[in-house]
């Protein structure tokens, strides 16, 4: 795509390097917690980049395969703040035998797989823009990536990080389906909620008098929940129920599962509270009992308009020709675990659609631009900083 470029570094971005990276990666198999492979390639690549490689021990806390990979790559100027960017090596699904298709500019898998551009796009677009960085030899600061395992069943990997082994403080993370030149500044808190019902079991046919279904006390509190959009910073869900033995049998226990987010702690916990006395009372006024669980997932950011991550990703997006645009999202990220354990940064789009499914699909557009912005990032931070 001709496109006019301001940025030494992103004119320096190999297209064809760069799409036909994205493909190599994205056929390494590597769903949540089987990662090595990913890892092994990364290990071999990333030193001929000048990068110093360490893995840490988070996957021995949900025996994954390998930890989160560290990597820290000298500047040319070390008076230069040190400026990470992050991604995760894991895909929601395998990828074995992977066999993409480009139609009309977009890359698509066959049908039979996940793409994996999320996060693979990432990915292939750290290691073009390094490649570009060096070859236009401008001069940068320190860059460090911090790729982490088993981030798509919460942000696992994140959570287990051994934040010692990270030299830099801020950075950026591309992991969103809005197109190249999307910043996000604000992310949501995020918990889970147990409700686990008790009613009483019995035979329909020996003992039914006896039996207090546990799936009607549960209908019976879920039907007064207000879930869904609660408001115009939270949303509730209730996307799990596992309970029963036998259809001849009333059930006696019932689990459901759910999840609220919402931009406020406060409302969160609001939330959270009507969902788990609404269930009370159901169970109250119909002869059961009900336990409640809650497991926090992560925190929120908010990251100021006028933080020098803003300036900088405005500015290297004005010199690839990008329009920038800054928004919040409910959607979670390793960005904010990494907010949470004293990191500062920001989510990007790099486009990637149809996320999780098998019609998942990403443009060349924004496969480029990812790797053209990255690269911008880079030139723009020293320039802002020198």
């Amino acid at each position: 795509m001709k496109v006019q470029l301001h940025s030494k570094a992103a004119s320096k971005v190999n297209e064809q390097r760069l799409l036909e990276l994205f493909l190599d990666l994205a056929k390494i198999d590597g769903p949540s917690t089987k990662e090595q492979l990913v890892a092994d390639y990364l290990a071999k690549e990333l030193p001929k980049l000048g990068f110093t490689i360490e893995f840490d021990e988070a996957h021995k806390n949900f025996n994954g395969e390998v930890g989160n990979l560290v990597a820290w790559k000298e500047g040319t100027d070390s008076t230069i703040p040190p400026l990470f960017f992050s991604t995760h090596m894991d895909t929601v699904l395998p990828t074995k035998n992977l066999k993409p298709v480009i139609k009309d500019g977009v890359i698509y898998s066959d049908g039979t797989t996940i793409l994996g551009a999320d996060d693979r796009a990432a990915l292939a677009s750290y290691i073009e823009a390094i490649r570009a960085v060096i070859e236009s030899e401008i001069p940068h600061g320190p860059i460090e990536l911090l790729l982490t395992v088993n981030e798509q069943p919460g942000l696992v990997g994140a959570r287990f990080m051994d934040y010692s082994k990270i030299k830099s403080k801020v950075g950026y993370i591309f992991d969103s389906s809005g197109d190249v030149g999307q910043t996000i500044l604000k992310g949501p808190f995020s918990s889970r909620i147990y409700l686990k019902v008790k009613g009483n079991a019995a035979h329909i046919a020996l003992n039914a008098e006896e039996g207090n279904s546990a799936f009607v006390i549960a209908a019976a509190g879920l039907l007064k929940m207000k879930l869904g959009k609660v408001d115009e910073e939270t949303l509730a869900n209730v996307g799990m129920i596992e309970g029963g033995e036998l259809t001849s049998i009333i059930p006696g226990t019932v689990t459901l599962a759910g999840e609220v987010r919402s931009f406020s702690k406060e409302k969160l916990n609001m939330q959270l509270r009507h969902m788990e006395q609404l269930m009370k009372e159901a169970a109250k006024e119909l002869g059961g009992v009900v336990e409640i669980t809650l497991e926090k997932k992560y925190s929120g950011f908010d990251i100021p308009e006028e933080h020098i991550l803003v300036q900088n990703v405005t500015d290297a997006s004005r010199q690839i020709n990008v329009q920038p645009y800054l928004t919040n999202t409910l959607g979670g990220a390793d960005t904010n675990v990494l907010n949470e354990n004293g990191l500062t940064c920001i989510t990007l789009g790099n486009g990637f659609q149809n996320i999780h499914s098998y019609r998942e699909c990403i443009s060349i557009e924004n496969l480029i631009n990812t790797g053209r912005l990255t690269a911008s990032l880079i030139e723009q931070w020293y320039e802002n900083n020198k």
